[in-house]
């Protein structure tokens, strides 16, 4: 391939990355690593295509591996926490539960065994906090 071929398909790949398309930078790293074969052909017009597309693999497969991750967080940073499952969630108990008890709750749809994890009993229509979660179980303490 010629020199100004790696360079214009770099160009398509950074410009899609960075127009169109959100692929998490491995675009950019891929044109990137062909911007860099463009270069390299460039400077060096006896090397041959077998050595420009093994050129462009090993320098596609360095920059992702090497340097995606953190050019990423650096840019992006981190993504924010998801929370999953209902950890954390209130409900409120159809029925009076004394500590170390369990009784079933209907929570975001669906059915789950909720017992006290407390130290003190919670009345029926009480306001409880998911603490943990085991299996189906969810422990719950009074929300306060």
């Amino acid at each position: 391939m010629t020199w100004w071929g790696w360079i214009i398909g770099g160009a398509v790949l950074l410009g899609a990355e960075l127009a169109a398309v959100d692929a998490q930078f491995y675009l950019v790293l891929v044109g990137t690593a062909a911007i860099v074969v463009g270069l390299l052909a460039l400077a060096v017009p006896a090397l041959g295509p077998g050595a420009q597309w093994a050129a462009f693999g090993v320098l596609s497969i360095v920059a992702m591996v090497g340097f995606r991750a953190r050019v990423y967080r650096y840019l992006r940073g981190h993504p924010p926490e998801v929370a999953t499952g209902p950890a954390g969630g209130r409900l409120v108990l159809p029925s009076a539960l004394a500590p170390g008890d369990s009784c079933q709750v209907e929570f975001n749809g669906t059915f789950w065994t909720a017992r006290n994890d407390g130290d003190a009993p919670i009345p029926a229509g009480g306001h409880v906090r998911v603490t943990k979660v085991h299996g189906l179980t969810l422990s719950v303490r009074p929300d306060g």
